[in-house]
């Protein structure tokens, strides 16, 4: 599996698990912008494209509207948080967009917590995709 953008239903089943990432990194965001609703927005927009009630184009928007909050962000984890939330709801575009959340993760956790960040997030990859998004690192 090497195309960017895979059919719609894998992208639907891929953006299951971006979002379900994002779930889990999202309280360093709002720790910092409790206000800002773009990313929780974006995440809701992603389920509704997982079970088909939303199309390409207004994800696009959702996924520009996460990267704008990243701009509004003071810290570097609640930036890398929105440009994970970002990447992980522009899934239903591009399906290679999935291959970024462990950037990001990275960039938003240290330490131990990021250790069990990133063992939770292999282990919660579709298997079908585990090559996909990991490549030679699956």
């Amino acid at each position: 599996m090497t195309d960017l953008t895979l059919p719609e239903e894998d992208r639907q089943e891929l953006i299951r698990w971006t979002v379900a990432c994002v779930e889990r990194l999202l309280p360093v965001f709002t720790a910092e912008r409790p206000e800002d609703s773009r990313l929780g927005d974006a995440l809701d927009g992603a389920r509704q494209f997982a079970v088909g009630q939303r199309g390409v184009g207004p994800m696009r928007e959702l996924a520009f509207g996460c990267h704008a909050a990243a701009r509004g962000a003071s810290s570097a984890s609640a930036t890398a948080v929105a440009r994970a939330c970002g990447q992980a709801v522009a899934v239903a575009h591009m399906a290679a967009h999935s291959r970024e959340i462990e950037r990001y993760t990275r960039k938003a956790l240290t330490g131990e917590k990021l250790a069990q960040e990133l063992a939770w997030q292999r282990t919660h990859v579709p298997p079908r995709f585990r090559q996909y998004v990991y490549g030679d690192n699956a």
